[in-house]
């Protein structure tokens, strides 16, 4: 009986973040296409080498903020801009992925938002206003975008296939140009749109067959990594491999590519997903 009642109320405080989750995905959207409409060019600043930080990211975050804080104020709060402290249960929240598109009036950016609850994420957002495409996955639920299912692609032919592979300055260049050049000999088309959020929503709708990127922190991956899974793809073992505290290598992928972005980017996948890609 304690069991039974332990797992309702599980349910059902799972059910109310969904809704909230939902819901101030598309309300914080409405803040940063605010900011995008305004072109604040001004306002735009550096945190680094290609790192580009606008007064959107930082009112957009403090949206999602007070309103996971005002709603579950025993939650845990991860953001790129004002970071936190990780919890048994906690909210994983990038503000603006793509940022550099977004300074550029270019409409390839997203909101981002995980819930991850003891080490495994159960709620995934990106939501790219702009262009009003909401995607969402609950785990065990599936995947899908405006409220229609989505799955991964159904590639197998290397020479097929057209894939992401992200850049980041906190590995050497060499490693990247490697992989580049791996996907490239192998006959995969490669492209980067500059955000890594809808680069895994891309996957998980089949408008890409992968996307890798050899260092990226949670808040860029948590959400697009479970939409990937959900959708029937194939992922590396990120949380598993502290990623949730330290970011790592991240590669989501049509089950057929997977075995070729893994050789390519030297990122492994987990161990059902490495079955999986083996028997294809």
């Amino acid at each position: 009986m304690t069991t039974r009642l332990a797992q309702t109320i599980d349910q059902a405080g799972l059910d109310a973040r969904e809704a909230l989750c939902r819901d101030m995905a598309i309300s914080a959207g409405r803040v940063a296409l605010a900011g995008y409409t305004r072109r604040e060019g001004a306002q735009i600043g550096m945190k680094g080498p290609q790192d580009f930080l606008t007064e959107t990211d930082g009112a957009v975050e403090q949206h999602l903020k007070s309103r996971i804080a005002a709603a579950f104020p025993d939650d845990a709060f991860l953001g790129e801009e004002s970071g936190g402290a990780i919890g048994t249960d906690i909210w994983v929240v990038d503000p603006i992925d793509g940022t550099a598109n977004f300074a550029r009036q270019i409409p390839h950016y997203c909101i981002s938002i995980a819930f991850v609850s003891n080490g495994r994420v159960e709620l995934g957002a990106i939501y790219n206003p702009s262009i009003n495409e909401f995607y969402f996955a609950r785990r065990g639920r599936g995947a899908e975008k405006n409220g229609q299912p989505i799955r991964v692609a159904d590639t197998r032919d290397y020479s097929a296939a057209c894939v992401e592979l992200g850049w980041s300055n906190r590995v050497p260049m060499a490693q990247y140009l490697a992989a580049l050049t791996e996907l490239l000999e192998q006959g995969a088309n490669v492209r980067r749109g500059a955000s890594g959020a809808l680069g895994l929503a891309y996957v998980a709708e089949g408008r890409s067959d992968a996307y890798a990127e050899l260092h990226m922190h949670a808040w860029d991956c948590l959400a697009g990594l479970l939409l990937v899974e959900e959708a029937g793809g194939v992922v590396g073992p990120f949380l598993d491999k502290d990623g949730l505290a330290s970011g790592g290598g991240v590669l989501a992928a049509a089950p057929g590519i997977g075995g070729l972005m893994s050789r390519a980017t030297g990122i492994e996948l987990a161990a059902p997903a490495k079955a999986w890609a083996q028997a294809v």
